[in-house]
């Protein structure tokens, strides 16, 4: 009985996150100007092939919004028939993190630049989508989409060509209206909790949208259909000499680094879902990995694991890896039996799916909190964002990396200098604390200098526990000059930084510093 039990609940999960996957695939290859089949290529891929390695039992893996607009610069960069060798490589670059043991060190990065790299491609994504909505061409880079979209509007207000995708005038309001209701019912559907334990909200916006479109025979433009098979491009010989270009290499890298922290983040967040085993985050990047080079020799879109769909598929009761194959089952049967269906679906409506998702990327709630309480991490996360709007995705997330970095080494270099008076026959007593760097130099030297000198000084080093060369030489430097006792247990404190006991001078203590 309880294997049953196990086997229905899995067939019925697989049939949830099949319907809450069709549109999300879909959306996001057309969102990343493929044809619509890719998408479907990749949720295939990602339930029958990652879905059945090991590494996570319940998380599930398929195209995701977070890559789209990655996915979109690569492809009006290098072209569709260069995509199958950059996911390639890049499933090749995560299996050989994967087997090097690199999976763990994801959960090091700072969640400052996570949340930053989310919110930077939630903000591109849900403006580039916004011209989709209306059926119009978005402009090229993410500035460029936001300075654009007062003149998208006011576009939208005047006359123009009333033909599908004309994207002004009538035609560009009705195709906004289906966006907008699109949206509308994402948003609410799921607060009415007896009709979403039926029907995902994705799978009814769009079916609504597609309904209106057929019924009312609206002039909107609508997803182009070619064909499971003619959809596939395998990657051609040349294509892999693009390889020697350093931005095809750049981009590789941010396929592979990018898609492993989406999917081993989302990894965690699952594992917070349910009491099943936790997962193996080096295994669940070699089934990435694997997911991605099938992916790449089928020139189809790069795949991450899904929050979305792995949550729909805990919530609706899988208990195996099981109901993740079986979706993969359902979108091969889909996409080969009625490959049809999809020419009935307005862009408008799909571009309304992602803009959902895109603004779901952007942690409006927590800047705010996470301002009030750790401001560098709320900077952090704040120019992380800026940058990959103004520039990239991969040249944003170094820049967020470098200053995460940075940081980080001003958070640790903290130093502090207290002047204690031992009275007149004692003098004063200097006493260095914490972390002595080149960075929190000049406010060491500014408080050794504000030391009066009418009395004898004894500098005491014993609460140093790290000091870099330049302090070090500053120290010491000070120390000569002033004529400065060292005291405290410096020698067994800092590694490199002696007493001056040895090196009596006119019965001063002088400060050799520097070892």
């Amino acid at each position: 009985m309880r294997g049953l039990s196990l086997c229905r609940s899995d067939f019925t999960a697989s049939l949830v996150v099949f319907l809450v996957a069709v549109p999300l695939c879909v959306g996001v290859a057309v969102a990343s100007g493929v044809p619509a089949e890719l998408g479907l290529i990749t949720g295939i891929v990602g339930g029958l092939v990652a879905g059945a390695l090991p590494g996570s039992s319940l998380h599930v893996s398929g195209p995701a919004a977070g890559l789209t607009v990655l996915v979109y610069e690569a492809v009006q960069r290098y072209g569709v028939g260069t995509l199958g060798v950059l996911v390639l490589t890049a499933g090749l670059v995560q299996v050989a993190m994967g087997l090097l043991g690199l999976g763990r060190w994801f959960r090091a990065i700072s969640v400052s630049v996570v949340q930053g790299m989310l919110a930077g491609i939630g903000l591109v994504l849900v403006t580039g989508q916004v011209y989709a909505m209306a059926d119009a061409p978005a402009p090229a880079g993410g500035v460029a989409k936001v300075l654009g979209l007062p003149g998208l509007a006011g576009g939208l207000g005047g006359a123009g060509e009333s033909g599908p995708g004309a994207g002004s005038g009538g035609a560009g309001l009705v195709a906004v209206a289906l966006g907008v209701g699109t949206v509308a019912v994402l948003v609410r559907w799921p607060r009415w909790r007896a009709a979403a334990r039926v029907a995902p909200a994705p799978l009814v916006a769009v079916g609504l949208a597609a309904g209106a479109t057929a019924a009312l025979d609206l002039p909107v433009r609508r997803v182009e259909v070619h064909g499971l098979l003619d959809a596939v491009q395998p990657p051609v010989a040349d294509a892999f000499a693009r390889l020697a270009e350093v931005g095809v290499v750049g981009t590789v890298l941010a396929f592979a680094l990018i898609a492993s922290a989406e999917s081993l983040f989302s990894a965690t967040a699952v594992d917070r879902l349910h009491d099943g085993p936790r997962t193996h985050y080096d295994k669940e990047l070699i089934a990435q990995g694997a997911g991605n080079t099938v992916c790449g020799a089928l020139g189809a879109l790069p795949m991450t694991a899904v929050v979305v769909r792995s949550a729909a598929n805990v919530r609706a009761g899988a208990c195996t890896k099981a109901s993740r194959v079986l979706h993969g089952v359902w979108l091969l049967v889909f996409a080969a039996a009625v490959p049809a269906a999809l020419g009935v679906i307005p862009v408008a409506a799909l571009a309304g799916v992602l803009v959902h998702a895109g603004w779901k990327l952007i942690p409006v709630r927590e800047v705010v909190p996470l301002w009030r309480e750790h401001r560098g991490e709320a900077v952090v996360l704040v120019v992380t964002t800026g940058a990959i709007v103004v520039t990239n995705l991969f040249e944003g997330v170094l820049v967020g990396l470098l200053l995460a970095v940075a940081k980080t080494a001003w958070d640790t270099s903290h130093v502090q200098v207290d002047t204690e008076d031992l009275g007149a026959a004692e003098g004063v007593r200097v006493r260095v604390r914490g972390n002595a760097t080149f960075l929190r130099l000049p406010k060491l030297l500014d408080a050794l200098e504000a030391v009066p000198r009418d009395r004898p000084v004894r500098l005491d080093l014993g609460e140093l526990r790290h000091v870099d060369h330049a302090c070090a030489a500053a120290l010491e430097g000070w120390a000569e000059r002033s004529g400065v006792a060292v005291g405290g247990s410096a020698r067994e404190g800092v590694p490199g930084v002696r007493s001056g006991a040895d090196d009596e001078d006119d019965g001063v203590a002088r400060a050799p510093l520097v070892a």
